[in-house]
């Protein structure tokens, strides 16, 4: 069995090719069959996709790397070598520890930030939910969380990080003298929305506003944060009311775009506005960072500021990654005996059916009377003879090599004597 990754993160991909590759949770089942239908062996397969990263996990008998990329190219549209110059692909041990580091946040844009872990949960959720997550791939993501656990609990490598959110808030401080005067509207109702309006409601803004394609859901999230909604259609008209937009859809097309800030910007006779997108793919057009009174930042742009009190984990990262080795051996080692359970699964059955055998042919001869003594030491006999009649017969069988390596083998699983 064989386990492969295929992947491109922020490290290794700008922003707008990663947005090609992203998927919403909701597509990951019928993306899944389509991927396991382009792979000639049908392999175990999961998909993790955030604002930061698109991954392919498989597992199946040989590494199908080169169909893999090749789907994933054209899912996202682009040459299969464009996606290679940009792409991570990677193969059992070294598949596992990407695995792990990515679970303990240690591959994260924010090191040690615990929000990845969530989402690789959900990824392996949908994939169960789409009877594409098999034994080898289950165990490889259980043991990630289980060392993502014991990364968090072990060492300090979450210790004052700073999320995306706590990013946008810092930024928009600088901006504005007091966040408390500023209306802040939030694109979307999804878990990074929530996340960000969680921070930004700490400093107790003059109004929050979520505007939302399902009403109900962003009414919900308004509720928690004393906040209004508004219909996403309406959002054009009334983007010159507030100085601070937060966006975050799973819009495969920007829903903000250069025309509609440029009129916003008149209507606030010019008065600065603080637009973040934390969308892959965008949420506002990226034209829109050009216009003079409009402090745009992506996801990427964020990253200066999230690397403040790296140096200060850098400590801990030794400790996690050995944490994450151990794991990657355990597992490692739980893939080489796999190997082995057809064979032993045979020896099993075959010494059933040996066994079943001999106590058919004892309960015939009790039936007839015969003496318990003599049918026990008969049954006895018959499986002795069975087991050991194909060592015997390696012994008296081909030449004098294959005798050799037979007398080595026999004397290995039949003569040790116990320590």
């Amino acid at each position: 069995m064989a386990v492969w990754a295929l992947g491109i993160n922020h490290t290794t991909a700008p922003l707008d090719l990663r947005g090609r590759f992203a998927f919403a949770l909701d597509q990951i089942g019928p993306t899944l069959q389509s991927l396991r239908g382009a792979v000639s062996r049908s392999p175990e397969a999961a998909i993790l996709s955030t604002c930061n990263r698109t991954e392919i996990y498989c597992a199946g008998a040989q590494p199908d790397i080169e169909p893999t990329i090749e789907w994933l190219a054209r899912s996202g549209g682009v040459a299969p070598g464009l996606l290679r110059a940009h792409a991570y692909m990677l193969q059992d041990g070294q598949a596992a520890r990407h695995a792990f580091r990515v679970a303990s946040g240690l591959d994260s844009m924010v090191l040690g930030e615990a929000q990845i872990l969530g989402q690789l949960k959900n990824a392996v959720r949908a994939a169960e939910d789409a009877g594409a997550l098999g034994s080898t791939l289950n165990q490889l993501f259980q043991r990630s969380f289980a060392v993502a656990k014991e990364v968090r609990s072990s060492t300090e490598i979450g210790a004052h990080s700073i999320s995306m959110a706590a990013a946008a808030v810092r930024l928009a401080g600088q901006l504005f003298e007091d966040l408390g005067n500023v209306r802040v509207l939030f694109v979307g109702a999804g878990e990074m929305i929530e996340l960000a309006a969680t921070h930004f409601a700490a400093r107790n803004p003059k109004n929050i506003t979520i505007a939302n394609r399902t009403l109900e859901r962003g009414e919900k999230l308004a509720a928690r944060f004393g906040g209004e909604t508004m219909k996403l259609l309406d959002l054009p008209a009334r983007l010159h009311e507030f100085d601070v937009v937060v966006s975050s859809t799973a819009s495969q097309l920007p829903i903000i775009g250069l025309g509609a800030v440029e009129r916003a910007l008149k209507a606030r006779k010019h008065r600065p506005m603080f637009m973040v997108d934390l969308a892959v793919p965008r949420d506002i057009e990226p034209e829109v960072k050009a216009l003079e009174d409009v402090y745009l930042y992506t996801v990427d742009d964020l990253a200066n500021v999230v690397q403040t009190g790296h140096a200060n984990r850098q400590a801990a990262v030794a400790q996690a990654e050995a944490i994450i080795d151990a794991g990657v051996q355990s597992f490692l080692h739980w893939m080489d005996q796999r190997g082995a359970v057809p064979l032993i699964q045979q020896l099993n059955a075959q010494a059933d059916a040996w066994r079943a055998l001999e106590m058919a042919r004892a309960r015939k001869l009790l039936a007839k009377g015969e003496d318990v003594e003599a049918v026990l030491e008969a049954m006895s006999r018959g499986l002795t003879q069975k087991m050991l009649h194909g060592a015997l017969a390696e012994l008296h069988a081909g030449d004098t090599e294959a005798r050799q390596r037979a007398s080595a083998a026999i004397e290995h699983f039949f003569l040790r004597k116990e320590r």
